[in-house]
Parts: structure tokens; C-alpha cells; sequence
């Protein structure tokens, strides 16, 4: 992980020119080519539930297929296509080829994604009282159609007891898709989705019966909404912001905001830290990780290191796997038989370590935490030793992650021992 370390140095910063970002970024791509296959793996077949995105079944399957066809087509394209501009052919002939190819890619790409940008969570959740004064919402990442994307928002509905809403980052191919990936976090540009997602923030957030906006993010999706919590940061006043609640997963963003606000004492507002010290505009971030997860190394993993770039507590996890539902709601929020959280993971219970002589109050206002026993540069959390005058506070991942207290439609401060 000495990556890790040197990303603090060598990172260029994310309002650099498109171009250093660019070259910065197919660097980086290169140096972390062999966990590529890290994407896909484990796949372990024989363990997958009918949520999974690699559940053995015809849909899965078919789905499948189209991704695999349309990478061997769209390489072909990229490749080709020098070839026809060197050949010098007629300007319309290669018209023609462009818009041949992009036509057939476009109609594969209605057979992923249907028609709609948002849809709903459609499995049956009991919501306690107060759950209806909450928004939840959801951006997937690269490659998902929407049965996918319905996939992820049913298992996150049952994971959390609340209904989710998702806002569909359309796919244009696995190999478009990490273009498009480029050309958001390099340029900064917002797609339709980027917008539709800000618009839905907003109104939320603007709502009065809305008193809590909880953002879920995966992959590509956290490149999103860093870009739409900019934009939030730009618009919306500090204490609205104070609602709101961001998770991601497998973050490729190569920024996340959240600057720090000073807050008047308890008795002149009610939005403002007990304690009347600094804080965060976004109370509560987290991001969660697979530290073998080719995207999460590209995204979150090089960058959290880095001073005031990548705000948030972060967990990380020993192993592989992308996928939303398979490699990461699986092995970090576990579902039993009956559709519940299981109250124990290997992932849960890893141990970590609060430094001595430190309140969790004092860590929760630290920028890029990390919880994976490793050391880090700017982190609170981890593995360490106690320092003579003071002992260390041995905690498990459960213990810590606000999101595990939302399990099964509970709240934080309503679990013992939360």
C-alpha cells in the first residue's frame, strides 16, 4: 500500500488542467492495471443470491452477453477507425461509418437501460415512524442497465428498511463508460444523470417535511456526486446542508468537499454541533472500499491520503470484487434468509483502535479517517499500539460505521451500544 503514502506528494490537484488530470490519471490506470481482474473477482457462483449482479439466471446472463458484445465491438471501433481516417476515404463514407456504428450501440444500450431515469426500490418494507420524513437516493456506477440498477435499489431497500430511490447513470458500454468516467472527473461535466440527481438534492433538501437526505454512491456514482455536492456547497445554505448524509462505495471521485463551518453555541441554533465547536457543512460521510478493487485504487484509495481532498470516515476491506451488490452489500451488510441484516460480518467485526487521549467527538471532525488498521497520513482511526501515557480504545468497524446503525430500519442512537 506504499501508494498510499506517495499519493500525498504526487497527486495532482483536482483543479489542475484537463490535460495534467488526464495523463495523471492514465498513470495511475497503468500502475494499478494488475488488479483490473480485481473488478470481477471472486465471483464465487455457488454463493450468490437472486440480488446478485452474477446470480445464475437468463436475464443475468443475457446481460452479460450485450457487455461482452459491445466491448469486442467498441474496441473494434477505436481501433478501426485511424485506419478509415488513413485510408483518406470519402468524408461521407466515413460519416456513414461513424454514425452506423454509434446507432447500433445506441439501440444495444436501450436493450440495458429502458427508457426511464429514475425508478423506485419494489420490494415490501416495513417503515417505522419517521421514515417517511426521509429521502433516500441512489447513483450506480459503470456498466449497470436497469435491472441492475433495480437490483441495487431493492437489496438497499431491504438492507436499510427504507425505500430508495435511484437515479440511473446510463450505460453506453463498459468501454464508453470508463471515457465517460475520464471526462467527468478531468473536466468536471455534468451529465443528464449529474443533473437529474442535483435537482432531486435540491428539492429534498428544500423540502420541510423532509428532515433527513441520505446519498448513496457506487463507482462511477461517487465521481457524480462529488460534482453535485459542489454544486450544493455553491448554492445551498450550511444549515440545510446539515441534513444531508453521504455513503459511498468503491468511490472512483478524485475529490470529495466538505469544508469546514464554524457553528455559533446550542442555545442560538438547533442545527448546530452540541459541543458549539468546529464541524463539517455535511455532518456524516463515509466511504467503503475493497482495498484489491481496481476502480476503489483508482478512486478513493490514492486520494484519501492527501490533506483536505477526500473528506470522510473510510473502510476498508481485505479483498476484491466491485460489484455493488455482489463484492460489497454482501460481504459488509449481510442478509439472512428472512431479508435482514445479519447482526454480525467478518467485515463488522474487524477491530480497529481510537488513538489515545482521544474522544470520538474529537475524531468525528477529522478529515479521511481510515479503519482498516493500516497507518495513514491524515487518519484518526487504526491499528496502533498505546503511547505510555495513554491507552488505546480497541473498537469494532460495527461500532464506528453510522451506516451499519441504519441496518434493518433502525436509526443511529437507537441500537444499544451504537
Amino acid at each position: 500500500m506504499e501508494y498510499l503514502t506517495q499519493a500525498a506528494v504526487t497527486a495532482v490537484p483536482y483543479t489542475a488542467s484537463p490535460v495534467r488530470l488526464l495523463w495523471s490519471d492514465i498513470r495511475l490506470i497503468l500502475q494499478n492495471i494488475w488488479t483490473l481482474p480485481g473488478i470481477f473477482l471472486p465471483l464465487r457462483l455457488g454463493r450468490t443470491s437472486p440480488l446478485d449482479e452474477l446470480f445464475v439466471s437468463l436475464p443475468n446472463g443475457a446481460t452479460v452477453a450485450l457487455h461482452g458484445f459491445l466491448v469486442v465491438y467498441q474496441l473494434a471501433f477505436l481501433v478501426s477507425l485511424p485506419i478509415v481516417l488513413l485510408l483518406m476515404m470519402p468524408a461521407l463514407w466515413i460519416l456513414t461509418y461513424v454514425a452506423g456504428f454509434f446507432s447500433v450501440n445506441y439501440l444495444i444500450c436501450i436493450l440495458l437501460n429502458g427508457r426511464r431515469r429514475i425508478i423506485t426500490s419494489q420490494v415490501p418494507v416495513t417503515e417505522t415512524p419517521g421514515h417517511e420524513r426521509e429521502c433516500w437516493f441512489f447513483i450506480n456506477g459503470v456498466a449497470v442497465g436497469r435491472r441492475w440498477l433495480q437490483q441495487n435499489i431493492n437489496q438497499l431497500s431491504y438492507t436499510f428498511g427504507r425505500k430508495v430511490t435511484g437515479v440511473h447513470n446510463r450505460t453506453s458500454g463498459i468501454i464508453f463508460d470508463l471515457l465517460e468516467c475520464l471526462i467527468q472527473r478531468d473536466l468536471s461535466y455534468a451529465t443528464d444523470d449529474v443533473r437529474s440527481t442535483y435537482e432531486l438534492l435540491k428539492k429534498a433538501l428544500l423540502n420541510p417535511n423532509c428532515d433527513k437526505v441520505v446519498l448513496l454512491l457506487h463507482s462511477q456514482g461517487a465521481i457524480e456526486g462529488g460534482l453535485i455536492i459542489d454544486w450544493l456547497l455553491d448554492e445551498l445554505p450550511r444549515d440545510l446542508l446539515r441534513s444531508l448524509e453521504v455513503y459511498t462505495f468503491a468511490a472512483a471521485a478524485n475529490h470529495f468537499n466538505n469544508p469546514w463551518t464554524s457553528c455559533p453555541k446550542p442555545s442560538e441554533s438547533p442545527t448546530t454541533d452540541p459541543s458549539g465547536a468546529m464541524s463539517n457543512t455535511i455532518r456524516h460521510i463515509e466511504h467503503y472500499a475493497n482495498d484489491g478493487d481496481f476502480v476503489a485504487r483508482w478512486g478513493l484509495l490514492h486520494f484519501i491520503d492527501v490533506p483536505n481532498r477526500y473528506m470522510g470516515q473510510v473502510f476498508i476491506r481485505s479483498d476484491s470484487g466491485h460489484m455493488m451488490n455482489q463484492h460489497y452489500l454482501d460481504n459488509m451488510f449481510t442478509l439472512g434468509p428472512d431479508q435482514k441484516v445479519l447482526d454480525s460480518n467478518p467485515f463488522m467485526e474487524t477491530t480497529i483502535a481510537t488513538q489515545p487521549n482521544k474522544t470520538m467527538r474529537e475524531q468525528d471532525g477529522a478529515q479521511g479517517k481510515r479503519a482498516d488498521g493500516k497507518p495513514s497520513t491524515s487518519g484518526v482511526l487504526g491499528r496502533q499500539s498505546p503511547e505510555p501515557n495513554g491507552s488505546s480504545q480497541t473498537l469494532r468497524i460495527k461500532n464506528v460505521s453510522r451506516l451499519w446503525q441504519y441496518r434493518n430500519g433502525g436509526s443511529p442512537g437507537t441500537r444499544e451500544g451504537a
